[in-house]
C-alpha cells in the first residue's frame, strides 16, 4: 500500500465508525414525541411560557441577598459566559457535601454559603426561575455529566433504582421508558425519558417543574411511596438519567404536554 493512500483509508475508517455510532444511537428527546404545536411553543422563545421564569431568574441573578448582601453576579459575573455549560454537567459530586448534588442544590449551596441567605424551597418559583436561567445558558450544548468516581458511583446507584420495580403496580422506570417507548399509555405516547430539557413547563401543570417533580409524578402513578424532595435516591436517579442522556442536546427550558 502506498504511503499517500494510508491517511485516506484511516479517514474513511473513522467516518464509517462515526456513521455506525450515529446509526446505532436510537435515543430520542421527549420533544420528538410532542405535537407540532407544542414543539413550536418550545422552540420559539416568544411563545415558550418557561421564558417568564427565565426572566425572573435573570432578575434574581443580579439581586443582592442575605447577610452578605451579595448577588450571584457579584461572584460569577455575566451568566451568559460564566454559566455556559454548567447545567449540562449536573448532577455532580461535591466534595464539601460528600455527595452528588443537582443544580438546584448547588444554587442553594451558594445561597447559604456565599450569600448567607436562607435556601429556597424545592419547587419554589425562585429556585425554578434561577435554575431555568442558568440552564438556558447551556441550551444547544451536549449533556456532559462528570466522569469522576463520586458522580459515577451515584449514577450507578441511580441506574439500579431505574431498573427496580416499585409500587403497587410493580413497575420500573425501565419497563416504560426502555422497553415500551413509542407506545401509548392512557392515550399519551411514552417517551424515552431523557432529562435534557429541565426545568420544564408542562401544560398539564400550567407551570414550571423540576425533574424531581416529574420523577415523583411517575412514582405516584405506579402507586409507590413518594420520597421527599431532594431525597438522595432522587438525586442519584437524576445522575443516572444524565449519564443515560450523555451527548444529547440540552433543550432547557423545555415545554411538555
Amino acid at each position: 500500500m502506498s504511503a499517500p493512500a494510508l491517511p485516506l483509508l484511516l479517514m474513511l475508517a473513522a467516518a464509517l465508525a462515526q456513521a455506525q455510532t450515529q446509526t446505532q444511537d436510537r435515543r430520542k428527546s421527549g420533544s420528538e414525541f410532542m405535537s407540532e404545536s407544542t414543539w413550536a411553543m418550545q422552540r420559539d422563545d416568544t411563545q415558550n411560557p418557561a421564558m417568564l421564569w427565565v426572566a425572573n431568574g435573570e432578575a434574581l441573578w443580579s439581586t443582592k441577598a442575605g447577610k452578605a448582601d451579595k448577588s450571584c453576579a457579584a461572584c460569577h459575573g455575566d451568566a451568559k459566559t460564566s454559566m455556559r455549560g454548567v447545567a449540562a454537567r449536573y448532577p455532580a459530586f461535591d466534595k464539601a457535601a460528600g455527595r452528588v448534588l443537582n443544580l438546584g442544590q448547588r444554587i442553594n449551596q451558594c445561597r447559604t454559603g456565599a450569600q448567607q441567605a436562607a435556601p429556597w424551597k424545592a419547587e419554589s418559583d425562585e429556585l425554578l426561575a434561577l435554575e431555568a436561567y442558568v440552564a438556558l445558558q447551556s441550551r444547544g450544548m451536549p449533556v456532559a455529566p462528570p466522569n469522576d468516581a463520586g458522580t459515577r458511583a451515584a449514577a450507578e446507584r441511580g441506574k439500579r433504582l431505574f431498573n427496580t420495580r416499585i409500587g403497587q403496580l410493580n413497575l420500573s422506570c425501565a419497563q416504560c421508558h426502555d422497553d415500551h417507548w413509542g407506545r401509548k399509555l392512557a392515550g399519551a405516547t411514552i417517551p424515552q425519558g431523557h432529562a435534557n430539557a429541565y426545568p420544564i413547563y408542562r401544560l398539564e401543570w400550567q407551570g414550571m417543574g423540576s425533574l424531581q417533580r416529574r420523577l415523583r409524578n411517575c412514582m405516584n402513578g405506579v402507586r409507590a411511596a413518594l420520597p421527599p424532595p431532594d431525597a438522595q435516591d432522587l438525586v442519584e436517579l437524576e445522575a443516572w438519567l444524565a449519564l443515560r442522556a450523555q451527548g444529547m442536546t440540552m433543550e432547557s427550558p423545555g415545554v411538555r404536554p
